[in-house]
Parts: structure tokens; C-alpha cells; sequence
């Protein structure tokens, strides 16, 4: 487990616009349009490339202090949208939002917090805790730096892989993740997991990231609830013809468009595409 108290993180690795010595243009920018970190426009660089916010969207940001990602995800997904801030420290209330807000205190690497995570979404979203109402969870987190490269980007990539488990628990099929870590040596593992889970990922470097910065957002989309992967293979039957003449086989109510299937065939196929709500299979021959 990884000790928060040791190692420590913080919201987006950089202060706030209220105590932040370095200037540049982010910095001078986030000063004039009221937003309380520059960190603000890396979100909508990242929401503009990929379309991670959209009017009546629920957002989970995670090590969301100051609230720069907060701003920005409220003013995005609108008087019908919800976001809730997540951190260990306390987070001023957003001033006059037009979404629905809500915040919680804690570590998300202890397990009290992932559960009042969830117990606060279903209450603001109007739903059972059991329930999957997230459309995206966000982490900006960074590590406290300890000057030891290899030692903040390993740091770095556990944060990741704790909002992507928090990701998992969340997300409504078709869900969006955007997480920050440290380019290194645990990426491509990192990205590889987080891939398997849903319809795509890439990775972005949001212009308004400082030069010098080795961090780099992993923006996954479209999170997949499916029953079964590309690659998988598995025996099935089809028990209809879709609009484009492939043949529909259902596994546990998901859909699998299989190639040539005809009604009625039993046939071993291949999982080659998985999408959210269906998947496209090709016959293996025997």
C-alpha cells in the first residue's frame, strides 16, 4: 500500500495562482480570468482535443485543490452537470457555479474515502451507491517531488493507477478517464491496463504544461463493461441478422455482430473490435 504519509501528493504538482512564485503566461492568464490555478488550461486543452466535458456530464475530479480543474469542469457540463471534488485538503467552494457541486475530504489511497466517493455521488446524482452515474473521472495528482527521478515517476504512476481503480468503480459504460503521470519506465504498463478497459487511449501534452515538465495526461475513452475483449474466443449462436447483414449473437445481453453469421449457425468465433454497448466478431476456422 502506498503511504500517503510518507510519500505525500499533490492536486496538479504546482501551487496555486495565490502562492506560486514562478510567473509565465498561464500564471498571468489564470490571475485575470479568476481561475485558481494554472493547471486550469491544461483541462481545457485536454476537454478541447478530446471531449472529455459536455453539458449535463457528471465529473469526478480527484486531488482536485485549489479547484482550478473544478472551474473548468463546472463552466463545461453546465446547469444540468455535476462535479465533485475530491482531496485530502479542504477545498474552497466554487463561487456561484452553474453545476451541482460536492466535495470530499480524504485520500483516495485509503478505502473510507473511495467509499464516501461513492456514498456522495449517489446522493448529488440521485441514485443507488450501487449504481454507475459517472461520466468521467479526472485526476490531475502529482507526487510531492523528492528529487529522485525514478522514485516520482514510480510515486506518479501508482496515483494514476489508484483513480484508475477509482475509474472502474465509477464509470458508466462509455465513461472517460484523464489522469496525469510521469513519462518513464511504468508507462507503457500503466497505458496497456488502462487500455484493456476501455475503447481507446492516448497519450496528451496539453500546451499550457511547462516546457521542462515530464508529466503527460493518459485520456482514455469510451469505458468498456463489455463481457468480452479483443482476441477473446468463445462459441456462440446467432439468433438474428442485423440492418447491415451480420449476424447477432448475444453473450449475457451484450451484442456481437459476428461476420456471415447466419440465424440459427453455432459457430467458434473471435472477438475483433469492442465497443461500449457492442462488439464485432469474425468465425475462427476449424
Amino acid at each position: 500500500m502506498y503511504d500517503s504519509r510518507v510519500a505525500g501528493w499533490t492536486d496538479a504538482g504546482e501551487e496555486s495562482v495565490s502562492t506560486m512564485s514562478g510567473k509565465d503566461k498561464y500564471y498571468n492568464k489564470a490571475k485575470q480570468e479568476g481561475y485558481r490555478a494554472r493547471s486550469a488550461y491544461k483541462l481545457q486543452q485536454l476537454d478541447e482535443a478530446t471531449g472529455l466535458l459536455g453539458d449535463g456530464r457528471t465529473v469526478v475530479d480527484l486531488g482536485a485543490a485549489p479547484g482550478g480543474w473544478l472551474q473548468v469542469a463546472a463552466e463545461r457540463v453546465g446547469s444540468e452537470g455535476t462535479v465533485i471534488g475530491v482531496d485530502r485538503q479542504r477545498i474552497e467552494d466554487l463561487d456561484d457555479p452553474e453545476a451541482t457541486t460536492a466535495y470530499v475530504r480524504g485520500d483516495i489511497t485509503e478505502e473510507g474515502t473511495n467509499e464516501a466517493i461513492r456514498e456522495t455521488v449517489a446522493e448529488v446524482t440521485g441514485t443507488d451507491s450501487q449504481q454507475r452515474p459517472v461520466d468521467v473521472v479526472l485526476s490531475d495528482m502529482a507526487p510531492n517531488m523528492s528529487g529522485d527521478y525514478d522514485l516520482d515517476h514510480a510515486r506518479s504512476v501508482h496515483l494514476a493507477r489508484q483513480a484508475f481503480e477509482v475509474a472502474t468503480e465509477l464509470l458508466d459504460t462509455g465513461g472517460d478517464l484523464a489522469v496525469k503521470v510521469f513519462d518513464g519506465r511504468d508507462l507503457e504498463a500503466l497505458e496497456a491496463d488502462i487500455d484493456a478497459e476501455f475503447e481507446y487511449v492516448r497519450q496528451m501534452r496539453p500546451d499550457a504544461s511547462r516546457d521542462s515538465s515530464s508529466e503527460l495526461y493518459l485520456v482514455a475513452k469510451n469505458y468498456l463493461t463489455a463481457p468480452v475483449r479483443t482476441g477473446d474466443e468463445l462459441d456462440v449462436e446467432i439468433v438474428d441478422v442485423g440492418e447491415e447483414g451480420d449476424g447477432v449473437a448475444k453473450v449475457e445481453d451484450f451484442t456481437l455482430f459476428v461476420d456471415g453469421g447466419e440465424t440459427g449457425d453455432e459457430l467458434r468465433v473471435e472477438v475483433t473490435d469492442v465497443k461500449p454497448r457492442y462488439a464485432f466478431a469474425e468465425p475462427v476456422e476449424q
